[in-house]
């Protein structure tokens, strides 16, 4: 399912917007020690496409070697970083610029970049839009980590009683992990895979069962693996007052007066496994 660079190119376009730059590039790891730029916005030529960076070198290199942002305002003359993309760097046209690593537990995944073509300081605003994009981007790329290993995991053919804990566990995360991702079509292969983990005890039996709001399930899936209103309310990033109307909403729709009875009611409509 990851695709890093599809997720490079939404943080591009999101930098792009949010700062006004006139030129805004990335590109992620490819191989051990280099990135390679794909994704560009405001370019006119196509000296950068494709070009592979290896850490250490140039301003995108040093910014990986150091896992912090680097900018200089003057790309020729800068003393601080060494000169081995300059052709590239010049037929653009670049001067300030700045590169930002993107660093997912531990490792740098890509690195962002932003530019202007006069020899000046970029904005502190600009540095700090660069960085939040690049965190908003470790995030997106984390959650999809998480859902690539999350749905490598099939139910046990013959649940047993661990197992199903397991089964829950995953259920509960694969829908947590939906609420993160702003990829929809991640967000829509995490629920359907939680749907079908939700049926796998039914066999050929589909009851009719109570609608719950996607919040709700999201709520009730978190308790039934024993997770307090607080915990569940850090899991799915809500307020505790707020998970609880979710689950008082849903213990009424499923005709139940316990988190218990709640949970077991869910499960037999086929809702939770």
């Amino acid at each position: 399912m990851s695709d890093d660079a599809g997720a490079v190119r939404a943080a591009v376009l999101a930098l792009h917007r949010r700062t006004g730059l006139p030129v805004v590039f990335g590109g992620v790891v490819c191989g051990t020690d280099r990135i390679r730029i794909s994704e560009l916005v405001g370019n006119t030529t196509d000296s950068l496409h494709g070009l592979a960076v290896r850490q250490g070198s140039g301003l995108g290199g040093k910014a990986m070697a150091l896992g912090r942002p680097v900018w200089v305002s003057d790309y020729p003359r800068a003393s601080t970083i060494s000169h081995d993309y300059d052709g590239p760097v010049g037929r653009e046209g670049l001067l300030s610029v700045v590169a930002v690593p993107v660093v997912v537990r531990r490792n740098v995944r890509g690195v962002l970049y932003g530019a202007l073509r006069e020899p000046l300081s970029l904005a502190d605003r600009v540095v700090a839009a660069a960085v939040d994009a690049a965190r908003d981007l470790e995030q997106d790329l984390a959650v999809r980590d998480e859902a690539d290993r999350a749905l490598a995991l099939p139910p046990p053919a013959a649940p047993g009683a661990a197992d199903w804990e397991e089964v829950r566990a995953v259920h509960a995360e694969l829908r947590g992990l939906a609420e993160k991702t702003s990829d929809p079509e991640v967000r829509e292969r995490l629920l359907a895979a939680s749907s079908r983990l939700a049926a796998a005890g039914l066999g050929e039996r589909r009851p009719a069962g109570p609608v719950l709001s996607p919040r709700e399930l999201d709520v009730l899936a978190q308790v039934a693996v024993g997770c307090t209103n607080a915990e569940a309310a850090r899991r799915l990033g809500l307020l505790p007052e707020t998970v609880k109307s979710y689950l008082r909403s849903a213990m009424r729709k499923l005709d139940s007066h316990t988190r218990l009875e709640a949970v077991t009611a869910a499960r037999r409509a086929g809702l939770l496994p």
